[in-house]
């Protein structure tokens, strides 16, 4: 993710200000075409780093939410404001986000991206964040804290996620993604640090709290509750990220990109 200040110079005095949407909206669009055109290495490297991201606040929600009702309200607010801490790395700290990067859209359709640029950056960073959010399953499995009650939780996440039917997992991953996109415009919004976190926590905890579906997500808790003895197979966690995926993008690029470019893009009101 592009920190804002490197898109828009400040031109606020007091550099407290949110930048208004119509600034977002330049902000979005620069961030990218530069995103589209990272090199191979950098792109990889920064889309693992966000799969570890999500991941370590998939398995800090695990922790939340061991010893919990699954389906009590306040506990599953408590796991979604800890989850955040995925979205707040990636954003802060700096990587490349699949379910984020639904954004790009707005540079494409004002063709200063190609499509094909704009496939590339979602296949590579798809890939990354697969391999993050998996390796980091596999790592937290040799911790052995899955070996107990957390392991149980993890199993049965993951047995509700490979439940879903294919209609279930792509709305879900429609909602998901319109909240994880508006976090990320939220946060462009803030120009300091404390900010940008509370503009991501309230968007991320309530699609958790809502039990919506996030692919990069799935990517971790779905082998981290494989690996603690779950039921779902390899047919179900593929079938899920297949829909999931597919609602994400629809999501991010459709519910959120291009309805911002629609009203502050270049032909705006035009």
């Amino acid at each position: 993710m592009l920190n804002s200040e490197s898109v828009m110079p400040q031109t606020n005095p007091t550099g407290l200000d949110p930048y208004k949407p119509a600034e977002i909206a330049a902000m979005v669009e620069a961030a990218g075409v530069t995103k589209a055109r990272l090199p191979v290495v950098q792109l990889l490297t920064l889309a693992v780093l966000a799969g570890v991201f999500i991941g370590l606040g998939a398995v800090a929600y695990t922790a939340v939410m061991t010893g919990a009702d699954a389906g009590f309200g306040p506990a599953r607010f408590l796991g979604g404001i800890v989850f955040s801490l995925g979205l707040i790395l990636v954003v802060v700290a700096g990587a490349e986000l699949f379910t984020g990067n639904a954004l790009m859209v707005m540079a494409a359709v004002d063709r200063l991206i190609t499509p094909a640029e704009l496939l590339r950056s979602w296949v590579l960073v798809y890939i990354g964040n697969f391999a993050g959010a998996a390796g980091l399953a596999a790592v937290v499995a040799l911790t052995g804290i899955l070996d107990g009650p957390a392991g149980t939780t993890a199993a049965a996440i993951a047995d509700g996620k490979g439940a879903l039917g294919p209609v279930e997992a792509f709305v879900r991953g429609v909602l998901c993604n319109v909240l994880v996109c508006l976090a990320v415009w939220l946060a462009l919004a803030a120009r300091t640090v404390i900010g940008k976190i509370m503009a991501i926590i309230w968007p991320i905890s309530s699609f958790v709290l809502l039990g919506f579906e996030h692919s990069v997500a799935n990517m971790y808790l779905i082998p981290q509750g494989m690996l603690a003895g779950a039921s779902v197979g390899a047919g179900a966690f593929a079938g899920n990220l297949v829909f999931v995926t597919l609602g994400n993008i629809v999501g991010g690029a459709g519910g959120v990109a291009l309805a911002y470019r629609l009203a502050y893009g270049p032909k705006a009101g035009g």
